[in-house]
């Protein structure tokens, strides 16, 4: 299963990072792995994956916000032009 991980061409290796944890907890949640190997733990057998391009990683557009950032931004907008009431 893919997963989206932010574009930021000047931390690669954050990058990594974020796609591997992810991939660790689909790992933990009983998703199998994508390659042979001999590690049992989770975050071992995810970096592998993510480093050998076995799992597929999308990354974001630049311009994205999350849904639960828009729905904030939202309710922002409407409390700050709602009348006061008293």
């Amino acid at each position: 299963m893919p997963f989206f991980i932010p574009n930021d061409e000047d931390q690669s290796v954050y990058r990594f990072i974020l796609a591997a944890a992810k991939r660790a907890r689909q790992l933990q949640s009983g998703a199998r792995p994508t390659i042979s190997t001999t590690s049992r733990k989770p975050t071992r057998i995810a970096m592998e994956e993510v480093r050998v391009g076995a799992v597929e990683v999308e990354l974001l557009p630049e311009d994205w916000t999350p849904p639960e950032q828009e729905l904030i931004d939202e309710i922002a907008e409407g409390a700050l032009e709602a009348p006061v009431q008293g």
